[in-house]
């Protein structure tokens, strides 16, 4: 199960809005077959596996990472596929999330006469697929909110922000290693989201830069009620119809068909009290087979995230550093008060670490 479960993350940003799903045909002691799922190949992991072990699959175990469908949608149910390979025993990590399948594809195989389970390393398995789940069942992206922080809980260090609004000048707080994990973190997400404050201040390009292959590009998302986006800035001079600003301002602006011209989507979005409604913006990225989301902000953006409580996720990196009286808060929210983080892991980053923890328990209410 374990092979399965590495074999579902080499999915990472080319299965969606598919769950990442890895599966391993097995018969006396030998892998025969195996494979996990890539959107564009259409074929599900089951089957993958099932064509790569051949004729060798029957009366063979098939460990699986995802309970098999057992509905049709762009494919044919993959329990009637294993059903047919003549396979002996399925495993699976977790039963499927997705209403029209959770445990009917497991009842279909015992049905068939199979042997089938579920439960082998499934904590695990949620973990991979907890986006997948979240938007199944909520309808809306699950949303991870990732910080890089002095050890006194700023943002930014004095100074750090240059006049010429290039990121590339200015001080970072973490380590390379830090950064190279917040490129692994951007590949495994369908959107990023910023606010414009954050877009004046860094000029930053947004981008997946992991060098890893992926199904679409990442979708750039900027709240910005006022439109005041420089068409000059790197994040609109580099879209290639991947950057999509929310705002309360008129789409028919000379602003707005400027940036409509360099490839930036213009939305208008539902407001309160002169903001962008988070909501809203969840709801219209669903639509878009958006399940996950990184929070890159600022301090407002991060304050009104978590004050909506669209957050899930918190991913903050640590540096050993310390910004004082003139840095910039993780948040500014008033009377934010939030519960104890849930299912708390700690990481070491070369000279940094990072705390990852829950807003709420996502595997039990999800």
């Amino acid at each position: 199960m374990q092979r399965a479960l590495d074999l579902a993350r080499k999915g990472t940003g080319l299965a969606s809005p598919n769950p990442m799903v890895g599966a391993i045909v097995v018969g006396n002691g030998e892998v025969l077959g195996e494979g996990f799922h890539r959107y564009e190949s259409r074929d599900h992991t089951e089957i993958v596996a099932l064509k790569s072990a051949g004729e060798r699959a029957r009366g063979a175990t098939l460990y699986v990472s995802l309970e098999p469908c057992c509905h049709a949608g762009r494919t044919g149910p993959c329990t009637d596929a294993i059903v047919a390979a003549g396979i002996a025993r399925v495993v699976a990590a977790m039963k499927d999330p997705n209403p029209k399948v959770a445990g009917r594809g497991i009842e279909r195989l015992r049905a068939a006469g199979i042997e089938a389970e579920t439960g082998v390393l499934e904590e695990e398995a949620r973990r991979v697929n907890e986006a997948f789940a979240f938007w199944v069942h909520a309808g809306k992206p699950f949303v991870t909110l990732k910080s890089a922080l002095t050890l006194d809980g700023q943002l930014a260090l004095p100074g750090s922000r240059k006049p010429s609004g290039n990121q590339d000048d200015a001080r970072w707080i973490t380590s390379p290693e830090s950064r190279a994990e917040v490129q692994r973190m951007r590949h495994a997400s369908d959107a990023l989201l910023t606010g414009i404050g954050t877009i004046l201040a860094d000029d930053p390009l947004l981008t997946d830069r992991s060098g890893l292959p992926r199904r679409r590009r990442l979708l750039r998302v900027i709240l910005d009620s006022g439109l005041r986006l420089w068409p000059r800035s790197r994040v609109v001079e580099s879209a290639e119809d991947d950057v999509l600003v929310f705002t309360l301002a008129s789409t028919k602006s000379a602003t707005a068909r400027q940036l409509a011209r360099a490839g930036v989507q213009i939305v208008k979005a539902p407001g309160e009290r002169g903001r962008v409604r988070l909501d809203g913006v969840l709801k219209e990225l669903a639509k878009r087979d958006i399940l996950s989301v990184l929070l890159e902000a600022g301090s407002e953006l991060n304050g009104a995230a978590l004050a909506a409580g669209v957050v899930q996720k918190l991913f903050l990196f640590y540096a050993p550093k310390v910004a004082g009286e003139d840095g910039v808060p993780f948040t500014r929210a008033r009377k934010l008060v939030l519960p104890p983080l849930e299912n708390v892991q700690f990481h070491r980053f070369g000279p940094d670490f990072a705390v990852e923890g829950y807003l709420h328990d996502v595997y039990r209410n999800h």
